[in-house]
């Protein structure tokens, strides 16, 4: 008896650890919140050509584990991305989750009405290629829109 006590007490261990390595792997939305804020001070301070460079450099100071900016216009134009620069130059008003949602007009939404926010939707997530709950914290910065996103398992 004591021995499959030893057993199970070693695999409920395991386990926690590896639960814990994995959310360290992830970001948080006050990190989220964080590199966005983050990121409109350098904008603010380094204007927005050497910024976006900056951002959209994969191993730049805007980019950890999980989470990256990016920064659109108020019209849905990418300015700059993190993740995949190539979505630079591009529109992504028309962007639809699973579920039909424009999850890109909801960011420009709550950057026109609220200047910051959350927006939830449904999104692959680049590492499990799942389908999973996405929540991207949006602020709106002079004529930008800066955006970063955590994945909600």
């Amino acid at each position: 008896m004591k021995q499959l006590f030893r057993v199970v007490f070693a695999a409920l261990l395991a386990c926690s650890l590896v639960q814990g390595a994995s959310a360290a792997n992830v970001g948080t939305a006050d990190e989220a919140v964080a590199m966005v804020k983050k990121a409109a001070a350098y904008i603010a301070a380094n204007g927005k050509d050497k910024a976006f460079a900056e951002i959209s450099n994969p191993s730049g100071q805007f980019k950890d584990r999980d989470l990256y900016i990016a920064v659109l216009d108020k019209t849905g134009l990418t300015l700059a991305h993190g993740g995949n620069p190539k979505l630079i130059g591009k529109s992504m008003i028309d962007l639809k989750d699973v579920d039909d949602k424009h999850f890109i007009k909801a960011f420009l939404d709550v950057a026109a009405t609220k200047g910051s926010g959350w927006v939830d939707y449904k999104w692959p997530n680049p590492v499990s290629k799942a389908i999973e709950k996405k929540s991207t914290y949006v602020e709106k910065t002079g004529d930008l829109v800066i955006i970063c996103g955590i994945y909600k398992g």
